[in-house]
C-alpha cells in the first residue's frame, strides 16, 4: 500500500510593499526568526491573498510604509477588506497612518521633520509593545504624524510632541507603529517583532536559510535552460555568492567576467586574478582601463558617471558573451541596489547603481538574472558561509561596482585616480592594525574637488582635502558613524599628507545614513 504524504506548509508573514525603503529588510528580519516572508504588492486583494494560502501558510501581514508624506502621493490604496479577514496585521511609519484615515483618523504634518533615532513614551506594553520599557529609543522618518485617532482604536505609545506613536484595533489583531522596528538602531525593535510574530500571529519557525539556497540555484537553472550565461565578477562578496550558485545552476555552460575598469583598489585585481583562478569555472579578465577613463572624460555628475561606468558594463559584456555564445547576463545585485535606484513607482530614486538605474536601454542579453536581489548584505554573507566561500570573500568590506571612480568628486584624472588608490590603502592598513576591521561595514577615502592651502617643507602648496568615511552597519540601509580613535584618526592622517605629495588636508566625516548614504556619489 503506497503511502501519501503532505507537504506541511510553512509559516509565512506577508509584506505589502508601499514603497519604503525598508521593505525588504522587514521580510529579511522576519526570515532571522526562521519564519517565511513574501513580499506582495500593497494594493494585494483578499482573493490573492486566498490563493497565496493554497502555498502558504498566512499568519500575518506587515504593512511596509512609503517613501514620502500620506499627503504627496497616492500610496493609501489598500483593500479594506484585509483589515475584516481575520488575519493579524502590524502597519509601519506612514502605513500606519493608512489605516486610521478611512475611520476619520487625524493626520497632520509635522513641525519638524524625524529622521533617526528618537524616544517615545510607551503607555501600555500589551500586544506587540509587550515586555518593553516605559521610555524606548526608535528609528524614525516621518514628516507626517497621527495626532486623533478613530474610536475603534487606542492609543499605545506617543511621541514627546504629543503625536500617537503606536495604536492597536479594539477587537481585531490590528496595529501600528510611527517608528521601524525592522531598523537595528531601534533598541528593542526584534522584540517587537517577536511578539507580531510569536504571540499575535502564533507561528512556528519552520523556514531555513537552505531552502532559499535551493530556489536560487533552481531558479538560474530554470531562467537558462539549454543556454549559456556569463556572470559580472567583481570579487565581492555579492558577485562571488552569485558565481557559487550560478556554477551550482550551470556548470560548463557558465563564464565568469571579471573587469578590471581602472578603479579596483590597489593590488585588488592581482589578488582576485590569484583567487578564482583556482575554481573550477571560465575565468577571464577583461583589461579595460583605457576605454572606461576615455568614456568618462569631462563627466562631473555623480549620475551620469554611474550611468556610464554602468553601460560601458553591459559593453564588454556583450563582448564576451559573444565570444562563449552566452544568452544570459548574471549579476550579484542585492536589494539595496534596487532600493537606492528607484526599485518601484512608490520608491524615491536615491542614486542609480551602475546594475540596475545605471544599465543602458538597449542590452544585448535574452535576460538580466539576479539571484540575490531580495537580499540584504548580511544575509548574503550568511548564505557565503553556508556556500564555504574563502573567508576573505566572506569578510571582504563592500565596494561600489564603479569602484573608486564614485570616491572622487567632479572630474576624474590619473592624478586624482592615484591619490585615492594610494589614500584607501593607507586607511585599510591603519584600520587593520586595530581591533577595528571586523567591526565596521566599510572604511575608505573620497579625493574632493576642494583644494585648501597647506604648507611642506617650508614651501606654501595648494593640495587636494581628502576625506575618511567610516561607518558601522548590518545591512546599509542604515548607517552609523565609527568612533574611530582619535590616534588612530591622527595616523592615517599624517601618512596621507606624508606619502601623497597632493593632499594638505584630511578631513573625517561624521555623518550618519540617513540623511547621507554611504559612498558620496
Amino acid at each position: 500500500m503506497e503511502v501519501k504524504r503532505t507537504q506541511t506548509k510553512i509559516d509565512t508573514i506577508l509584506v505589502l510593499d508601499f514603497g519604503g525603503q525598508y521593505c525588504h529588510l522587514i521580510g529579511g528580519r522576519i526570515r532571522e526568526q526562521e519564519i517565511y516572508s513574501e513580499i506582495v504588492p500593497h494594493d494585494i486583494s483578499p482573493k490573492d491573498i486566498e490563493l497565496l494560502k493554497e502555498k502558504f501558510n498566512v499568519k500575518g501581514v506587515i504593512l511596509s510604509g512609503g517613501s514620502g508624506s500620506t499627503y504627496e502621493q497616492d500610496i493609501s490604496k489598500l483593500d479594506p477588506k484585509i483589515l475584516e479577514s481575520g488575519v493579524p496585521v502590524l502597519s509601519l511609519c506612514c502605513a500606519h497612518q493608512i489605516l486610521t484615515q478611512p475611520n476619520d483618523g487625524k493626520v497632520k504634518r509635522v513641525n519638524c521633520k524625524e529622521y533617526g533615532i528618537t524616544c517615545v513614551t510607551v503607555n501600555a506594553q500589551v500586544g506587540v509593545l509587550k515586555g518593553l520599557k516605559n521610555k524606548e529609543k526608535v528609528w524614525m522618518n516621518k514628516s507626517d504624524g497621527i495626532c486623533d485617532l478613530p474610536n475603534s482604536f487606542e492609543p499605545l505609545a506617543h511621541t514627546d510632541d504629543g503625536l500617537i506613536a503606536a495604536f492597536m484595533h479594539k477587537n481585531k489583531p490590528v496595529y501600528g507603529l510611527q517608528w521601524h522596528p525592522e531598523v537595528i538602531h531601534t533598541e528593542n525593535g526584534t522584540q517587537v517583532l517577536q511578539n507580531f510574530m510569536f504571540n499575535v500571529c502564533k507561528c512556528q519557525a519552520n523556514w531555513r536559510m537552505e531552502v532559499l539556497i535551493e530556489k536560487m540555484v533552481q531558479e538560474i537553472k530554470t531562467e537558462v535552460g539549454e543556454g549559456r550565461a556569463i556572470i559580472g565578477l567583481s570579487g565581492g562578496i555579492d558577485s562571488s555568492v552569485s558565481t557559487v550558485l550560478a556554477a551550482r545552476a550551470l556548470n560548463e555552460k557558465l563564464t565568469a567576467v571579471y573587469v578590471d575598469h581602472g578603479f579596483m583598489r590597489e593590488g585588488e585585481t592581482l589578488a582576485i586574478r590569484e583567487t578564482f583562478s583556482k575554481f573550477k569555472i571560465n575565468f577571464i579578465v577583461v583589461e579595460a582601463q583605457e576605454r572606461f577613463m576615455k568614456k568618462l572624460e569631462g563627466v562631473t555628475d555623480p549620475e551620469c558617471k554611474r550611468k556610464t561606468i554602468g553601460e560601458e558594463f553591459i559593453r564588454v559584456f556583450e563582448e564576451e558573451a559573444m565570444k562563449s555564445g552566452a544568452q544570459y547576463l548574471i549579476q550579484g545585485t542585492i536589494y539595496p541596489d534596487i532600493i537606492e535606484s528607484g526599485f518601484s513607482k512608490n520608491s524615491k530614486n536615491i542614486k542609480s547603481h551602475h546594475n540596475v538605474g545605471g544599465l543602458p536601454e538597449k542590452i544585448g542579453f535574452k535576460k538580466i538574472l539576479e539571484p540575490l536581489r531580495e537580499l540584504y548584505k548580511d544575509e548574503v554573507r550568511k548564505v557565503a558561509k553556508m556556500l564555504d566561500l574563502p573567508k576573505e570573500r566572506v569578510n571582504r568590506q563592500p565596494f561600489p561596482g564603479p569602484g573608486l571612480a564614485v570616491r572622487i568628486i567632479g572630474l576624474l584624472t590619473e592624478e586624482k585616480v592615484r591619490i585615492v588608490k594610494r589614500s584607501d590603502k593607507i586607511v585599510r592598513e591603519e584600520i587593520e592594525k586595530t581591533d577595528l576591521a571586523e567591526k565596521l561595514w566599510q572604511y575608505f577615502t573620497i579625493v574632493t574637488d576642494t583644494k585648501a592651502t597647506g604648507a611642506k617643507d617650508d614651501t606654501r602648496i595648494y593640495g587636494y582635502v581628502v576625506a575618511i568615511r567610516a561607518v558601522e552597519s548590518r545591512e546599509a540601509m542604515t548607517a552609523s558613524v565609527a568612533k574611530i580613535s582619535y590616534d588612530t584618526l591622527e595616523k592615517i592622517s599624517t601618512r596621507i599628507t606624508s606619502e601623497i605629495p597632493e593632499v594638505t588636508h584630511v578631513v573625517y566625516d561624521i555623518t550618519h545614513k540617513p540623511p547621507a548614504t554611504i559612498e558620496w556619489e
